[in-house]
């Protein structure tokens, strides 16, 4: 996604969020914890599809019916909206 003054949140700049840092990833093969476990439940419960209409609608809200100017750490927490919504179809197409 490009910007209007340079690159856009997708580049290789570090994140505002450093949680967008891949080495701050999810240990796949650690047993999860019961927070973890019960915040997925939740998700299963909830619908990854419902879920995922819900954000892309909230990151589309803000994104193109609003006038509020963006700067990086609101592009950067549009963007992570952005990957949950479709982390979540991913997993809905899955189920």
């Amino acid at each position: 996604m490009q910007t209007s003054n340079g690159p856009g949140v997708d580049s290789n700049k570090p994140s505002v969020n450093a949680t967008n840092d891949a080495r701050h990833a999810l240990d796949v093969g650690a047993p999860l914890t019961q927070s973890q476990a019960d915040f997925l439940y939740i998700v299963d419960c909830q619908g990854c599809r419902e879920l995922s209409q819900s954000l892309k609608m909230i990151h589309d809200l803000a994104l193109y019916h609003s006038d509020i100017p963006f700067d990086q750490a609101e592009k950067s927490a549009l963007f992570d909206l952005k990957v949950l919504w479709e982390g979540l179809e991913k997993m809905g197409a899955k189920a």
